[in-house]
């Protein structure tokens, strides 16, 4: 079961994301299905933010529309979906074998099911989303992926893995506007600026991503700098780099 999520359903440029793994799958020969507009937000958000009835309610409904299917397991693009299914569900009768579409590539990749062949010239740093990588321990399939790219040369920033920096999006604050101070997305992608800025100058760089948040907030941290640099999601890379039409 493909679940889509609030971001890449609702938001043009993380459609792309959806896009981009569900040509992924078709292309590796996986039997998938999406629920459509049976889907609703898993809760996260409220519950971070602090509405626990509306959270209870959102679990209660989807445990429910899930119940009615028969799935091997969810794959979700968005790590604050993975993080409520595995760690928020179970309370709720959710119990489902869950995975990242991280670790699903690259479970597609040493099975020999999908290849990568159309090379990306540049180098990229990636960005740990908190709740792929501090909150559930998943640092090293986006890694190995991104190794596995022909021509791309992949960098740390100063603040990664165990010790990595929110993009300012978790804990709800999606959706509220910071007033004082530099922003936390701002932050972010100096750092990541500064980790990219060696060898090429800043030409080809790209800070790659596994969260459709951290997509968004380090995208909007770019708009305003003068500077050569992109976000990808990890899944619109490897679509890339298998020659996949997702447009």
């Amino acid at each position: 079961l493909f679940w889509v999520g609030c971001a890449a359903t609702s938001d043009p440029r993380n459609q792309k994301i959806a896009r981009s793994m569900a040509a992924i799958l078709k292309q590796a020969g996986l039997s998938f299905a999406v629920l459509g507009e049976e889907e609703r937000c898993t809760g996260d958000p409220a519950r971070r933010m602090g509405h626990e009835y509306l959270f209870q309610m959102q679990a209660e409904m989807n445990v429910e529309t899930l119940g009615g299917y028969e799935f091997d397991r969810i794959l979700t693009i968005c790590p604050h979906c993975y993080n409520t299914f595995v760690k928020d569900y179970p309370d709720y009768g959710g119990d489902y074998t869950v995975i990242h579409h991280t670790e699903l590539i690259l479970e597609l990749l040493q099975a020999g099911r999908i290849e990568l062949k159309e090379p990306i010239q540049g180098q990229a740093a990636y960005h740990d989303s908190c709740y792929l990588g501090r909150h559930n321990r998943i640092f090293d399939a986006p890694r190995r992926i991104l190794d596995l790219i022909p021509g791309l040369k992949t960098v740390e920033m100063d603040r990664s893995r165990e010790f990595g920096m929110c993009c300012g999006a978790g804990g709800g604050m999606m959706w509220v506007e910071e007033e004082t101070g530099k922003r936390v997305n701002d932050h972010r992608m100096a750092q990541a600026a500064a980790a990219l800025a060696g060898g090429n100058n800043g030409q080809g760089s790209l800070v790659a991503s596994a969260c459709p948040f951290c997509l968004t907030m380090l995208e909007d941290a770019l708009s305003p700098q003068e500077v050569d640099i992109v976000d990808r999601d990890i899944a619109e890379l490897v679509a890339q780099a298998m020659g996949l039409d997702v447009s």
